[in-house]
């Protein structure tokens, strides 16, 4: 049995559902069920996997969920309460919901006078019939019910008797919790601890059953406080809180769970999910980012890359001595970790430190130290970028200290773009000249662009002196132009991410030519990925990694 801390608050995941109303987010079967069984290792409680019945999709996932159960959550149903002047036994749509097989069901209903007569176009006595109707059915037919309260609080501060009528009515139809939604997401905190107080109040001033349902809250972020006002409700007495992983939802979305998540459970003490699980949250939530296929916020609290990443020079020396200094939290706590970020704003501890990572001592009165600084400003103001480029930073200090491993020797290279009848075609043809072990190789292949072309052409001249090159992805590909009012004369950096599998790193290339700057970026991270190999095998631990420090492969940095 899993230990918590007290009082436990129940964690309700809608990013099956709700998050996927996010734009530019689209998931498959096999997506959805990738993620449900992610969410369940976390230990997330209720999972919203759907409305099923709205679409073949989510008929399906429900399908199979029945025949491979989650092993700790309950995974639930979603469904609005029936359509005005029907009964719900008759309702299509809600044998869909039984047919799905789930033991909890969440019903949403109106709260918003506004939106029965308007929305719904019926009257508010036959909107209070389709909630009491519709949960009676439900828990008629063996389910239990959450009722979410939609568009609660605009519902609320318009017609405050009328709301709360609607929750009283779901009450005594069987609702086990009453969800307040700020669906338009427009409340603010205060406003929203007031009224969960006048909210839990009335309930147990007027409702004589037991146990009286408990208080949820849904909270979207088109204000910028969909995580502050989920806090403010659970400080004034919510037991449920829903949201989404990494907070996709519609518009500007919804809750952020990776955030709310160590706010409730490290800040104010709250049980949420056990400490080994909590220690998985970073990992939970770059996996969800990609399964859907969006880049995750490198600058997200908690969870990003940037988190608990110091750049200035005073700060990373007050953090090596006391990292309570400049980080709230300790970044292990979430799965995640201290990163030193080296840049042209970079004090001689930042150097110091991001060698530590590599597994490189550096003594800071020595005159190495200070001259990797000094290139490393000088290359700066040339437009290289390090901070986002630490594979490449990584070879500048070997190459400083007289221990950058020769691997091969780029001797030229030549591209090749076809022009047909005017119009450009998909494939670049790339010839490249390189020395290996004192031999002269000349290769050439295709590509579908000019960067391919060369990426494959230096593959194929390698391969067979480095078979491990075969496993090496070139998984990212960034231009930027640094200096637009040359026009075509301005000069190029190119981010170039490569990686096996989910280890990653990133090289930099500039140049007035962009064919340049895109060798440059590529030849480093091959001879990145070669280094990685390398120093594992002389390790003898099979595992890759430079040092003990951040860039050890196999830590999905």
């Amino acid at each position: 049995m899993t230990t918590y801390p007290s009082p436990q608050l129940w964690l309700y995941d809608t990013t099956l559902r709700d998050g996927t109303q996010c734009e530019g987010l689209s998931v498959s079967i096999e997506d959805k069920l990738r993620i449900a069984r992610r969410l369940d290792q976390l230990g997330v409680p209720f999972i919203e996997g759907g409305w099923p019945g709205a679409n073949p999709k989510d008929v399906q996932f429900f399908w199979q969920l029945q025949e491979y159960p989650l092993k700790q959550a309950e995974i639930v149903a979603f469904c609005s309460t029936r359509r005005p002047n029907t009964t719900a036994d008759t309702e299509p749509m809600l044998q869909a919901i039984l047919n799905a097989g789930t033991r909890w069901v969440t019903v949403f209903g109106k709260s918003w006078d506004l939106h029965v007569t308007a929305g719904l176009k019926t009257t508010l006595a036959e909107n209070l019939a389709m909630i009491r109707d519709t949960i009676e059915y439900l828990c008629s037919q063996g389910r239990r019910v959450i009722y979410d309260a939609e568009h609660w609080f605009d519902g609320y501060k318009h017609n405050r008797d009328y709301a709360l009528q609607s929750l009283e009515v779901a009450i005594a139809a069987g609702a086990e919790w009453l969800v307040l939604c700020d669906t338009n997401g427009g409340t603010l905190p205060h406003e929203v601890s007031q009224i969960v107080e006048s909210v839990i109040s009335h309930v147990s001033l007027v409702i004589s059953q037991e146990p009286i349902p408990q208080i949820g809250i849904h909270t979207h972020n088109d204000s910028g406080t969909a995580v502050a006002n989920a806090l403010a409700a659970v400080m004034a007495g919510a037991t449920m809180v829903q949201g989404t992983i990494n907070g996709y939802g519609e518009r500007c979305g919804n809750a952020n769970l990776c955030s709310l998540i160590p706010n409730l459970q490290l800040k104010l003490g709250y049980g949420c999910i056990a400490e080994h699980q909590l220690n998985q949250l970073t990992e939970a939530s770059r996996f969800v980012s990609e399964v859907v296929n969006l880049a995750p916020d490198e600058h997200a609290p908690f969870v990003g890359r940037s988190a608990f990443a110091h750049k200035g020079g005073i700060h990373v020396s007050a953090v090596e001595r006391n990292p309570l200094t400049y980080e709230h939290i300790q970044p292990e706590q979430v799965g995640n970790r201290r990163r030193i970020v080296i840049s042209e704003q970079s004090g001689l501890s930042n150097v110091l430190a991001k060698a530590r990572s590599f597994g490189i001592e550096l003594d800071k009165d020595k005159p190495a130290a200070r001259q990797i600084l000094q290139r490393l400003k000088e290359l700066e103001s040339e437009g290289y970028q390090f901070e986002a480029a630490e594979a490449s930073f990584a070879l500048l200090m070997y190459e400083a200290l007289g221990g950058r491993q020769e691997f091969f020797e780029v001797k030229g290279f030549q591209v090749h773009c076809d022009l047909v009848e005017g119009k450009e075609t998909n494939n670049a043809l790339a010839t490249v000249k390189i020395g290996v072990n004192g031999k002269n190789i000349l290769e050439a292949a295709e590509g579908n662009g000019p960067v391919a072309a060369l990426d494959a052409a230096l593959r194929k001249a390698l391969v067979n002196f480095y078979p491990q090159i075969a496993t090496f992805e070139l998984t990212d590909y960034k231009v930027r132009i640094l200096n637009g009012h040359t026009g075509t004369a301005a000069k190029t950096r190119v981010l170039v991410e490569s990686g096996t599998g989910s280890e990653r790193w990133t090289t930099v290339g500039v140049s007035p030519n962009i064919l340049a700057a895109s060798y440059q970026a590529v030849v480093e991270g091959l001879e990145y990925g070669l280094l990685l190999h390398s120093q594992a095998e002389e390790a003898g631990s099979g595992e890759w990694g430079v040092g003990s420090g951040e860039w050890a492969v196999g830590s999905g940095q």
